[in-house]
């Protein structure tokens, strides 16, 4: 194997006017400008105030784990399983790693492109010749053999005057940047559907409890009439219409269940495993606190809403692209090098004599295209108009998304207190039946019927508290969770 740079004669050897069109050149590329526009945001106005914050909550963004303000140390686990093993966490990642590798590719033009070659050639060929002597004339064939050894540098370039390249570049770098913006946006989702399926499960749990304590009330009422029935007290109505109302009761427990086998399902895929890996002892509904919340000032928002950022690098990609359509009007000057050694001798490989060079620079305009590129420019106008749009939406959308959380904590707080209010009158009423049964004013019924109150009323207000819960995680979600591109 041998050298193939160039030898250090080879400077000398360029004439002053080739040394002289090389300096242009370098000139030209260091006076290169851009033909595309400077990415302008789109204007914004941002509330002054959050219309529906509570009046009495300290105004702060959650921190990065959010989650343990709700004080359950299994939901703490479970979070960590899923940024560990969440399937659409490891497509976002692995989404990152190919627009990283995009902005590689769109860098690459913008340096020389160098490669080098080195081969040996032996070749056969016949030379014939006539020999004439005074009896008869031949042909004489003799075969030539030739060598041919060469080692060569090629180097190409594209000036890149308009600035394609570079806006090539910078729009792979945007949409880089929207990638990851994209990872942390599917992070947040998935953290916010751990913590709401999570709490749909507890919330299930307590209702079955409830409804299991209601068909065993239902069954006593059952048992009592079927004695007053055997005792000539009761009509077969009465027995009747009580079966009917076990029987609806019992129709209940199904769904619950499905739904909570469903639950445990969904949460088994969130955090990354099969359905039968998942081994989960759930806690109690009412054990976990729901944490006092209330955004920071509106203006911060954009800054912590992943998807947010993610829409505005996508419009400096679009704005990128506009340049790099509108650089194919100008024309492309390229320049291509070449040197080296070539030799018929193998010994003489690296000797001045064998050593080759050229330069040559060329230059392509197009003329007519029919309008394609005109077409392309247009093109990504409108997709830079289109994506204008959508970061205005989203805009929108995370301040609306933030009241509409609001709205929900406070209503379901609300809601809460009134179940709880509606709970505690039903037990205080069973309670009375209980004490007048007691005292022999009322029958057996009256306070089986308060009982059935009561649970009616527990249910209630399980529901109620598994949407405050999940409607303080929608609030966690608004604001952007723990993150902060700031």
């Amino acid at each position: 194997m041998w050298s193939i740079l160039p030898h250090p004669s080879l400077r000398a050897t360029l004439s002053r006017w080739e040394r002289g069109c090389l300096c242009a050149l370098a000139l030209l590329t260091l006076t290169a400008c851009s033909v595309g526009d400077a990415y302008v945001r789109p204007e914004t106005k941002p509330p002054s105030a959050w219309k529906n914050a509570a009046p009495m909550a300290k105004a702060e963004w959650p921190s990065a784990d959010w989650w343990r303000r709700f004080g359950s140390s299994r939901l703490d686990d479970l979070m960590g399983q899923a940024r560990a093993g969440n399937f659409d966490i490891a497509v976002a990642m692995a989404k990152v790693r190919q627009a990283d590798a995009q902005v590689a590719i769109m860098g690459a033009p913008l340096l020389p492109s160098l490669s080098a070659s080195a081969g040996g050639t032996r070749q056969r060929s016949s030379l014939s010749s006539s020999v004439s002597s005074s009896s008869s004339s031949s042909k004489v064939v003799k075969a030539v053999y030739s060598n041919s050894f060469n080692s060569l540098l090629n180097a190409s370039y594209e000036l890149d005057f308009w600035g394609k390249n570079a806006a090539g570049l910078d729009s792979a770098e945007a949409a880089a940047q929207a990638s990851r913006f994209d990872q942390q946006t599917v992070m947040l989702t998935a953290q916010s559907s751990v913590a709401t399926t999570y709490f749909e499960i507890l919330g299930l749990q307590e209702r079955l409890r409830v409804a299991r304590n209601n068909i065993a009330n239902a069954e006593s009422v059952l048992r009592v009439y079927q004695d007053r029935f055997a005792a000539g007290t009761a009509t077969s109505l009465d027995v009747a219409q009580q079966e009917s109302v076990v029987a609806n009761q019992r129709a209940t427990i199904a769904p619950l269940e499905q739904q909570m086998r469903q639950d445990f399902n969904a949460l088994a895929i969130l955090t990354g495993r099969m359905p039968e890996e998942l081994s989960l002892v759930p806690e109690a509904l009412e054990s976990l606190l729901v944490p006092s919340v209330a955004p920071g000032l509106p203006s911060d928002l954009l800054n912590r809403r992943p998807d947010v950022q993610s829409a505005e690098a996508s419009l400096r990609a679009a704005n990128a692209d506009i340049a790099v359509a509108r650089a194919a009007w100008f024309p492309s000057i390229s320049l291509t090098g070449q040197g080296g050694f070539q030799s018929v001798d193998f010994a003489k490989m690296m000797t001045h004599s064998s050593l080759l060079w050229s330069v040559a620079s060329s230059v392509t305009q197009t003329i007519f295209d029919g309008g394609k590129i005109a077409g392309n420019v247009e093109q990504k106008r409108a997709r830079q108009d289109e994506l204008a749009t959508t970061y205005r939406k989203s805009v929108a959308s995370a301040f609306s998304d933030v009241e509409n959380a609001l709205i929900a904590v406070e209503k379901t707080g609300e809601e809460v207190e009134a179940q709880k209010v509606a709970e505690a009158t039903a037990r205080r009423a069973f309670e009375i039946a209980q004490s007048l049964m007691a005292g022999g004013t009322v029958d057996v019924t009256t306070v089986l019927n308060t009982q059935k109150t009561l649970f009616a009323a527990q249910d209630a207000l399980a529901q109620a508290r598994l949407l405050q819960l999940q409607a303080n995680v929608g609030l966690y979600k608004a604001m952007g969770g723990g993150w902060s591109g700031s």
